[in-house]
């Protein structure tokens, strides 16, 4: 099992997906714990990534197409916002 502590801002780190079958256990900031599969949090990350690639006008596959050069891959993310009872949603 995996424990991941969730940062100040409601955040943990996830700089990758997990396997699906691999169990985390999140420390909240509020003294709680939840328990989670690995296929849960690929799903928040996923959704975070997106939403990062949209806030940043990239396409689905992380690239800027309105400027001429790069400056940021888009293709990753470090930080996966996280909350109690996410897990039933």
């Amino acid at each position: 099992m995996i424990t991941l502590q969730q940062d100040a801002d409601g955040f943990i780190r996830m700089n990758r997906l997990y396997p699906a079958s691999v169990r985390i256990r999140i420390n909240f900031n509020d003294g709680s714990t939840g328990e989670f599969s690995g296929k849960a949090l690929n799903h928040a990350y996923d959704a975070a990534l997106a939403e990062f690639r949209a806030k940043n006008n990239l396409d689905a596959r992380g690239y800027s197409r309105t400027t001429a050069g790069r400056s940021n891959s888009g293709n990753k993310i470090d930080f996966v916002p996280v909350h109690p009872g996410m897990s039933k949603e």
